[in-house]
């Protein structure tokens, strides 16, 4: 599978949009390489990790986040829904997943239903470790600092917002993955 078929098909290369989506989307999936690169153990599978890196936000497209160039009519909060129903009507359904459950560290049942977000009623939480560690990539950087890989102090702080739970998820990936 071509990450970039995909990707072509709902974004405009050369636009803005495109260039902050394929650049986050590259580091994300170059920090997930280079670790597990590191763990040799857990023989995760490289090729899937790369694709579902590139894919993971594959839905910001139908947001409304006008500072990343998104003037779509749908809360920011659903862009992982949406690219997992797009992923999951090609037959990608594991890569439909990371979308799904990459928001934050993940959302449960309990927090999409108190937050009253509107997506799926359902746990929405990494399983597998290509899950883990495509969202705990994904948290080192933003799409609105390219450039700049955050730091795991920055990223705690910006999760605790969400409450200890994320911050937990979080430190138990690093435990893992670092």
């Amino acid at each position: 599978m071509d990450p970039f078929k995909i990707i072509n098909t709902y974004y405009d290369e050369g636009t803005p949009l495109y260039d902050i989506l394929v650049t986050h989307s590259r580091s994300v999936a170059q920090k997930a390489l280079n670790i597990a690169e590191k763990h040799p153990e857990m023989n995760l599978d490289k090729n899937f990790i790369y694709e579902a890196a590139m894919l993971h936000d594959l839905g910001i497209f139908k947001t409304n986040a006008p500072e990343i160039h998104c003037f779509g009519e749908l809360p920011y909060i659903c862009h992982g829904s949406i690219g997992s129903e797009i992923l999951t009507g090609m037959g990608y359904e594991k890569h439909a997943w990371v979308c799904e459950r990459h928001t934050g560290t993940g959302l449960t049942l309990e927090e999409i239903i108190n937050n009253d977000y509107p997506i799926p009623a359902r746990k929405m939480l990494p399983e597998t470790l290509e899950e883990k560690l495509v969202c705990f990539a994904d948290k080192f950087y933003s799409k609105t600092n390219l450039d700049k890989e955050k730091s795991i102090e920055k990223i705690r702080k910006g999760l605790a917002k969400y409450g200890d739970k994320s911050v937990e998820r979080f430190d138990e990936w690093m435990n893992l993955f670092l």
